[in-house]
């Protein structure tokens, strides 16, 4: 087969409409086991909640990051992601480190609102920040290896807290650090402040 009669047979096959059973499955999206079509995407402002159980193990944290970037991105929430990675990753990093056994992230979305819970086994809740911000961040060691997760957190986050869960008869108990995140919501107009400034 020559080179020229080839290209000819590549062209055709581009410009020829997919067979009619290769674009089935598209329209609508069925489910292979029960033929039932799969619902429609969640509207961006209908509430959902993802969670996630990992065991106390140095990688579970990076699991983490990577699960709430897929959910946050699948979601369009691009706009939280940095903020919402670096706090859970701190408070997750801080369940793995001080306590000895498996631990939870909750994300929940009620919209504008984004709030992440951590649970873990230990019911001791870290030392909260009080005072000044700058004078917190002055007292922690300048070489520290920690010390500044609280800070952060209550620097970074819009509202923040936590509870000890104690000894419950029906489960580990435990404490759970909870942070809510903001999505900034455009003025009644739909124009973002950002636009008007400028």
């Amino acid at each position: 087969m020559s080179t020229e009669h080839a290209r000819t047979q590549n062209e055709d096959q581009l410009h020829r409409p997919p067979p009619p059973h290769t674009t089935a499955y598209l329209l609508p999206a069925l489910d292979p086991l029960t033929g039932l079509a799969h619902p429609p995407p969640l509207p961006f402002v209908a509430p959902w909640c993802y969670e996630l159980h990992f065991p106390c193990d140095p990688r579970g944290p990076g699991i983490v990051r990577l699960t709430l970037r897929a959910v946050l991105t699948a979601h369009g929430l691009a706009e939280l992601l940095d903020r919402a990675e670096l706090l859970t990753s701190e408070l997750a990093t801080n369940s793995v480190r001080h306590t000895k056994g498996p631990a939870s992230v909750r994300l929940q979305w009620l919209h504008p609102v984004l709030r992440i819970s951590v649970w873990d086994m230990s019911p001791d809740l870290p030392a909260l920040p009080s005072g000044p911000l700058r004078v917190q961040a002055e007292t922690a060691e300048e070489h520290a290896y920690g010390g500044r997760g609280m800070v952060i957190l209550s620097t970074v986050a819009d509202r923040w807290g936590g509870c000890a869960i104690g000894d419950a008869p029906m489960g580990p108990g435990g404490k759970t650090l909870w942070f809510e995140l903001n999505l900034p919501v455009p003025p009644p107009g739909g124009t973002p402040a950002s636009t008007l400034a400028a």
